[in-house]
């Protein structure tokens, strides 16, 4: 059965060229053009993967995108003309999965899109329940828990806090960190990594907990008691 794809996307041009290009590629797709009948369509088609343009009328993609995570977590890429590290963090922080830069290739959008996929399809099929310490992450639900208190993460923090629970005890570099988690280049002298991990901590440790993930200075970070 084809992958069903629901663009979001305001501008026609745009839509037009993503809506072809994703035929011609045997996908099933969905357009809309506002954030409400973007919803309306999201609800009605469960579609398998969400192409999201930032600016929207009626709803901005930010709102969009949160409101898909409340009960999905299907993979969304963000579109948006903006390439400012700050904005690329708010759209990842609402739950997108990916962050791609207008004008884009479409031959790498639809790499990208394949690769989400390819993802999203092996964590459907393959459930492991992980455990380090007091922290439990369940990768079918994407539900974490440390002791009895159950931690709420988005997307992104999810996958960062993922990798380091499949390789406990190793130290992870920054590259290494980059190239699992963002598949785009942020720059050498982003400090989105440190953002995450700090979101992280503040979550694992709001019930007074002790640091499970450690800082290495100059290597990187170790998941570590």
């Amino acid at each position: 059965m084809a992958a069903r794809v629901l663009i979001i996307e305001d501008d026609p041009s745009i839509g037009k060229l993503l809506r072809r290009a994703l035929v011609l590629e045997g996908y099933e797709v969905e357009w809309a053009t506002t954030g409400p009948e973007g919803l309306r369509l999201f609800e009605q088609t469960t579609p398998d993967l969400v192409i999201l343009d930032l600016m929207l009328p009626g709803m901005d993609g930010i709102e969009v995108c949160r409101r898909m995570r409340e009960t999905s977590q299907v993979p969304i890429l963000m579109l948006t003309a903006r390439d400012a590290v700050e904005d690329r963090v708010l759209g990842l922080d609402s739950g997108a999965d990916d962050y791609v830069v207008k004008p884009f290739d479409v031959d790498e959008l639809l790499a990208r899109l394949r690769a989400h996929l390819r993802r999203s399809q092996q964590t459907q099929t393959t459930r492991q329940v992980l455990r380090f310490a007091d922290l439990v992450v369940d990768t079918a639900s994407r539900s974490v828990r440390r002791g009895n208190r159950e931690i709420e993460l988005t997307a992104r923090e999810f996958d960062l806090l993922l990798l380091f629970m499949r390789h406990p005890n190793q130290v992870l570099t920054r590259s290494q960190i980059y190239d699992e988690i963002w598949s785009y280049d942020f720059g050498g002298e982003s400090n989105i990594i440190e953002v995450y991990i700090r979101y992280l901590r503040t979550k694992l440790e709001a019930g007074g907990e002790p640091r499970l993930i450690h800082t290495k200075r100059g290597v990187g970070y170790i998941l570590h008691e």
